[in-house]
């Protein structure tokens, strides 16, 4: 397990890195200038920011950290409505 001090990025930044791939429930995190982000065998791994869940890896560019490559992850404050629903469901 490995953990790296990131930033979340600006979405024109990450509508930049990854054109026509990113959507209003996705963000991106990592540094512009290469590092720090998910690679093969990260997907599904968590984006802390603050002690909460921010986000859940779902991507990243080819090859890992290259510059202006961010990660590309899954924002979970979209999701909170179905993710409570479904805890008090169960």
């Amino acid at each position: 397990l490995q953990c790296a001090n990131i930033s979340i990025l600006e979405p024109n930044l990450c509508h930049e890195a990854h054109p026509g791939h990113i959507s209003d429930r996705m963000l991106c995190a990592g540094h512009w200038d290469g590092g720090g982000v998910p690679c093969q065998g990260d997907p599904g791994g968590p984006l802390v920011c603050n002690g909460a869940l921010a986000g859940v890896v779902s991507g990243g560019s080819e090859p890992c950290s290259r510059p202006q490559g961010p990660g590309v992850y899954t924002s979970v404050c979209h999701y909170l409505d179905w993710i409570r629903k479904t805890m008090e469901d169960n």
